[in-house]
């Protein structure tokens, strides 16, 4: 049965921009003290983003047809098995602003009698800033896979005591055994979601257009791109057939979706985040948008307005779909590791995950929550279902990697040419 909608677990009616799958800049590296751009040249990385060599002082790039096994290091070895949480007035939190169900943190503290703190992030640059502030003690962080290595080899996090984590087996088995993170050493899963248009079906006549829904001029001044490099530019290299590799190093096809972009400056595109909440009451047609914000669009909807006026575009055999996954991996500077392997074992019950996701509409990747579930729960409407994330989805979708800071650079260079109004 799905969780009370007048419940205090309901989404607020406004929430901060949530910019969850920002590319990553090298001055945040930096901070961290990572020393991105000699390590990943040490590798002998390519400019077009594929997996180089490892050697000394350096690290490959995961892929799925190249997984890695990440270093577990003398220095960083997971705590001991059988201890009892640390008695802390707080469990300290790094996340997106409004991406966990508050009465999920209640429960926890009724439970282990700590406060869930969040110190939020919009984007991994400033997670990654706090991350490695001098005296920074964070128990949980929410890190994609595109940052996973370098985290590690930085070492920001901790690998895991797996003995406390019992509830992981509850997840996909991709998400047991990652291919960025062979046998879940230093993070699990969170949420997966893909990326489309958002769009109103009572406005929209040919969602068919698909991508190109966004470049429709019937919608100026209506519609909206991610506030995020990598999803703007991939959108644009699919929609107009540039290339289905999203992870080109290749200038000219990076520069051919830039001047794609720069044809929707006339049109008035906006650049945003919010579009769980605008396309709900009417302020967009149309917008880039992940699957999850579409579900939690309905706690959104103006008078008048139902979830059958929503709709999520993304292509029909989900071959040219972009998709992916946030994880839950724990600081090497946590001063209370058991409790935040407490903590992200709940994150993995179903019945916490589900009442987690009735809060913010992100698909938590638990084997029983799967389409049907949560269609008969009552969460998803059937004009909806294309938002509903499976596992082979993995297989034909298109996914983000880690890149070199060569091609990160050349994708924060476009998108910034986009942003300020074209060149």
């Amino acid at each position: 049965m799905p969780f009370d909608p007048s419940s205090t677990d309901r989404a607020p009616q406004w929430r901060p921009q949530l910019r969850r799958r920002d590319v990553l800049r090298g001055g945040a590296f930096a901070a961290a003290g990572l020393g991105v751009a000699p390590l990943l040249a040490a590798c002998g990385g390519d400019d077009d983003g594929g997996t180089p060599a490892g050697g000394d002082g350096a690290y490959p790039l995961a892929r799925p047809d190249a997984p890695v096994t990440l270093p577990i290091f003398d220095d960083n070895q997971p705590i001991a098995a059988g201890q009892e949480p640390e008695k802390v007035d707080a469990l300290r939190v790094l996340n997106y602003a409004d991406y966990m169900a508050p009465g999920v943190k209640k429960d926890f503290q009724k439970k282990y009698g700590a406060e869930v703190q969040v110190t939020p992030y919009n984007n991994y640059d400033e997670m990654l800033t706090k991350i490695s502030a001098p005296g920074a003690e964070f128990d949980v962080v929410f890190p994609g896979p595109s940052v996973m290595s370098r985290m590690v080899y930085g070492k920001l996090l901790q690998p895991f005591q797996q003995s406390y984590l019992t509830n992981l087996t509850n997840a996909w088995p991709e998400y047991q055994d990652p291919w960025y993170d062979q046998g879940s050493q230093y993070s699990v899963p969170y949420t997966v979601y893909t990326t489309g248009v958002g769009y109103r079906s009572d406005i929209v006549t040919d969602p068919s257009e698909g991508y190109q829904m966004l470049w429709n001029p019937d919608y100026a001044g209506k519609m909206g791109i991610l506030d995020d490099a990598g999803e703007a530019l991939g959108m644009a290299m699919l929609a107009w057939d540039i290339t289905r590799d999203i992870n080109t190093g290749d200038p000219e096809a990076i520069n051919a979706a830039k001047e794609e972009l720069n044809k929707l400056i006339p049109l008035g595109v906006k650049v945003d985040i919010t579009q769980y909440e605008t396309l709900a009451n009417g302020k967009f047609h149309v917008h880039q948008a992940w699957s999850g914000d579409l579900v939690a669009a309905r706690w959104y909807l103006a008078q008048g307005v139902t979830t059958e006026d929503l709709g999520y575009w993304i292509p029909e055999d989900k071959a040219d779909v972009v998709i992916g996954n946030d994880n839950i991996c724990i600081p090497k500077s946590s001063p209370s590791p058991v409790l935040a392997h407490a903590f992200i074992n709940d994150l993995l019950d179903n019945t916490i995950a589900e009442k987690n996701f009735n809060w913010n509409g992100y698909q938590p990747p638990l084997t029983k929550l799967d389409a049907d579930y949560l269609i008969e729960g009552g969460y998803i409407s059937e004009n909806l279902m294309s938002a509903v994330v499976v596992p082979e989805d993995f297989e034909s979708g298109i996914k983000f990697y880690e890149q070199t800071p060569a091609v990160e650079n050349m994708y924060l260079a476009a998108f910034q040419d986009f942003q300020s109004g074209g060149s």
